[in-house]
């Protein structure tokens, strides 16, 4: 399948999943308590996001400072972007997908299996890593050069 016809896919059947959802479980047990778990959903889940997100960060800087690429970091902070976005988006269909995105498990899982069928790729060169400066001092000259003569 082409990705337009995925995306195309995606966009006609979870709305009609979401409804469909909406209806059933508003019919169980009322339309204020389906109401109430759809906001309660996305509250908890920016909540959970926003830490989730400032632990990734200091992940991200944590290895940057030690010279090494935050790949696994960077990729678990789009699942995280992703997951925000669908906790925020009513329904339970889309809140489902999005508390697995925010497992970490279940997240390192999915992107695990994502790098495994060339769902994610990298693209172009890593170069040399920095390396960080480990107490050496580097000798050098200079001389002061002014603007005007």
């Amino acid at each position: 399948m082409r990705p337009f016809s995925i995306l195309l896919t995606i966009f006609l059947v979870v709305p009609v999943v979401e409804i469909y959802l909406l209806i059933k479980i508003g019919g169980v047990i009322g339309a204020p308590w389906t109401i109430f778990l759809v906001v309660f959903t996305a509250v908890l889940g920016a909540f959970l996001v926003r830490s989730q997100g400032i632990s990734t960060v200091r992940r991200i800087q944590a290895n940057l400072d030690a010279g090494e690429l935050p790949a696994m970091e960077l990729l678990e902070g789009v699942f995280l972007l992703v997951a925000g976005a669908l906790l925020l988006t009513p329904g339970f269909f889309t809140d489902a997908v999005g508390f697995v995105c925010l497992t970490p498990p279940l997240r390192r899982a999915l992107i695990g299996y994502a790098l495994e069928r060339g769902l994610i790729r990298a693209r172009g060169e890593v170069s040399r890593h920095r390396q960080p400066n480990q107490g050496q001092t580097v000798d050098g000259e200079y001389r002061r050069v002014d603007k005007d003569p």
